[in-house]
């Protein structure tokens, strides 16, 4: 499988200036290498993109994660590999991923209350700017077919 065009960030160059200040951003958050790659596998898991998926599953080994934990990250909720704090991420990750998908509020209060209960305002900004960047390459990504295992 091929892409079906070459990566609009790598068109534009502007765009790809922008991203290291995003993840600086996010770095100031505190959040673990970890539970940012366990995060954005998710909403790349939910997005169906093959390239930010395969990504983040390498990055995870290299973070030494368990394989009990990588392979049930789209199943966490049944899955005793993961903490309080990382669950009430994953719920908010997936609520703020599924946007159209919601009736009412898109992150529902009950939503909120348990991942601020668990973060502080610099972790959830973090987590909040992880999650919307992450759906942005997931979004570039599927519309232009980009293939597991392309390295950027």
């Amino acid at each position: 499988m091929t892409a079906r065009m070459t990566n609009p960030a790598t068109v534009l160059p502007q765009a790809t200036k922008a991203i290291p200040h995003l993840f600086g951003a996010m770095d100031q958050g505190g959040l673990s290498a970890s539970l940012r790659e366990i995060l954005a596998l998710r909403v790349s898991q939910i997005n169906g993109c093959a390239a930010c998926v395969h990504a983040h599953v390498k990055n995870l080994k290299a973070e030494e994660e368990s394989d009990d934990r990588i392979s049930t990250v789209a199943v966490w909720r049944e899955s005793p590999f993961f903490t309080e704090p990382e669950r009430a991420a994953l719920h908010l990750a997936e609520y703020a991923t599924r946007l159209a998908d919601s009736r009412g509020h898109a992150v529902p209060d009950p939503v909120w209350d348990e991942a601020a209960d668990n973060f502080d305002e610099k972790e959830l900004a973090a987590i909040i700017l992880l999650i919307a960047t992450t759906n942005f390459f997931n979004r570039i990504n599927v519309t232009i077919q980009e293939p597991a295992g392309t390295t950027w």
